[in-house]
């Protein structure tokens, strides 16, 4: 029988100081959430709003409060900044369980949430589970037992929020060892351009690379920037483009894959 599964959550990527330090949270090279007191207040603050508003709505698994929270980038600060995680995911659960007793709350690892000895504490709320995700490694047991021993050692489920990205075999041996350690697992990307790695390719629009040049062309001054600029008829172009190359009518659906995630096309 094929396996599907619909989770619907909400994940927090882009947080007040940045929680990561990286590009995926649009932070200043720093993530400063875990130092900031001003920042952490405005994001357990935040948290509470979602929270009441969405208390009552079955659709929703639950709230998972860290996308990879403290990268791999800061080996002389990340004790000191991993000592700060679990504290603000407890400020966190506290202020979401003022409003809201319904919901499962999901807590992600250190360091691309792949690192689970920063928690001391697994008792300290009765509707928590784990997330982690992991890329680019074997399809071995030795590549997860990890995230197994801290699951077992807690006694409560941990969820592969993000992998994939990879050949169609690979998925393929991965779901089998999702499987046999009983991990729910979600893929990473549903859509990429220009790429198989996924369930469904978005067709490269005509001049795309008008787009990238300009995106990664210099920033280090407002004149770099102007000169530049692309002709913004072709680069609205490109985009309009872009938008409609979305429609999954005008996309590849890509069956070998899926099948590999053990689903049928």
């Amino acid at each position: 029988m094929p396996r599907i599964g619909v989770i619907y959550y909400f994940g927090y990527a882009r947080c007040p100081g940045g929680q990561t330090g990286a590009n995926i949270d649009d932070s200043y090279g720093y993530p400063w959430l875990m130092v900031s007191e001003e920042s952490q207040e405005l994001f357990v603050e935040i948290w509470r709003k979602i929270a009441d508003r969405y208390k009552n709505e079955p659709l929703i698994l639950g709230y998972d409060l860290l996308n990879e929270p403290i990268a791999t980038y800061f080996p002389e600060d990340e004790a000191m900044l991993n000592k700060q995680l679990e504290p603000l995911y407890m400020k966190t659960v506290e202020a979401i369980r003022e409003v809201d007793n319904n919901h499962i709350v999901l807590l992600g690892g250190a360091q691309w949430n792949s690192n689970f000895e920063v928690f001391t504490d697994s008792k300290f709320d009765d509707k928590i589970m784990y997330t982690c995700h992991r890329y680019w490694t074997d399809t071995l047991q030795a590549n997860i037992q990890d995230f197994v021993d801290f699951r077992d050692s807690v006694n409560l489920p941990i969820y592969m929020g993000e992998t994939g990205e990879n050949t169609d075999e690979w998925i393929a041996a991965w779901t089998r060892l999702m499987i046999r350690n009983n991990i729910g697992y979600h893929y990473w990307p549903y859509k990429k351009m220009g790429s198989p790695r996924c369930m469904v390719t978005i067709s490269t629009p005509e001049n795309w690379d008008v787009i990238v040049d300009f995106a990664e062309g210099p920033r280090d001054s407002f004149e770099g920037v102007r000169e530049n600029r692309p002709d913004q008829e072709l680069a609205r172009k490109v985009m309009l483009d872009y938008i409609s190359n979305l429609k999954l009518a005008k996309c590849t659906i890509n069956e070998d894959y899926i099948r590999a995630m053990d689903m049928e096309p």
